[in-house]
């Protein structure tokens, strides 16, 4: 999960620790489906939006080495205590019948992938705690899938807080990000640029976006598992201000929320156990 500042992390690991806990035996992999909804702007900076009702599948997987939860595929590359090298991912949806981008070619969904290292921050004795900082680095692929086009890359150092049992209340856990985004100069171009031939209207000027800071996010979630399914929800806040690209006349709102939430149902799990380590 993304993003959150220094001292809101300092201040949410005080109050949210938890002090003991045994380890509990878990099925080795779960499996299930469900459905989510999900309201975003078009793209960021956008001031229109869209909403999606999803199916979605649910797929946990504890190995020794690779451990699949809804989160993020883990410990692929290198892990220690301390330090894990995963594989990052994440994209966006394709961008049709946008106001601000009316006459110009639609914007076609992109996939992202690539290396992220996370650094073990804290970790409380009862492992219900833990802050990273992570550092994940993608390269950013556009495709309608008829063709494939690199777009550039993106960096987003940030810090990540997971807490297990918040409030003392079993099975719900809570997490919440801060940091940064930087983007070079093609990704911006792609979003954010307007050639002149497509300069026609008055508050659209042809523009060249360069590369650099690209803003900052904080996002909340919280999620519990039942018996027999599995809830969640979430908050993402983006901010614009001082973007390397703020200037472009398709950035229409410094400040944007995406918020979603997710029930899935598991029919299946494994007659093996393992312990925990989550």
């Amino acid at each position: 999960m993304r993003l959150l500042k220094s001292i809101i992390i300092t201040a949410v690991v005080s109050v949210f620790l938890v002090s003991s806990a045994i380890a509990e035996q878990v099925p080795q992999w779960e499996a299930g489906a469900g459905a989510a909804y999900i309201d975003f702007p078009h793209y960021r900076g956008s001031d229109e939006r869209q909403k999606y009702v999803l199916p979605i599948p649910y797929l946990i997987y504890r190995g020794d080495i690779l451990k699949v939860d809804r989160q993020r595929v883990r410990g692929l590359l290198f892990h220690t205590e301390a330090v894990e090298l995963d594989v990052s991912m994440n994209g966006s949806v394709p961008v049709r019948n946008n106001g601000a981008r009316i006459g110009m070619p639609d914007l076609d969904p992109t996939f992202e992938i690539g290396p992220v290292l996370n650094i073990s921050m804290y970790k409380s004795e009862s492992k219900q705690a833990e802050l990273e900082l992570r550092l994940p680095f993608r390269s950013v692929i556009a495709t309608d899938f008829s063709y494939l086009s690199d777009i550039g890359w993106m960096f987003q150092p940030h810090l990540n807080l997971d807490v297990q049992n918040v409030f003392g209340q079993t099975g719900w856990n809570l997490g919440m990000g801060a940091g940064l985004l930087f983007t070079d100069r093609r990704y911006n171009q792609y979003f954010y640029g307007v050639d002149a031939n497509y300069a026609q209207l008055p508050d659209r000027p042809a523009y060249t976006a360069s590369g650099g800071y690209a803003g900052s996010q904080f996002v909340v979630a919280l999620s519990k598992r039942f018996p027999r399914y599995w809830v969640s929800g979430f908050v993402k806040w983006d901010r614009l201000q001082g973007a390397a690209f703020s200037g472009s006349p398709l950035v229409k709102s410094n400040d944007s929320a995406t918020y979603g939430f997710a029930v899935s149902w598991v029919f299946a799990e494994s007659s093996v156990k393992v312990e925990d380590d989550n």
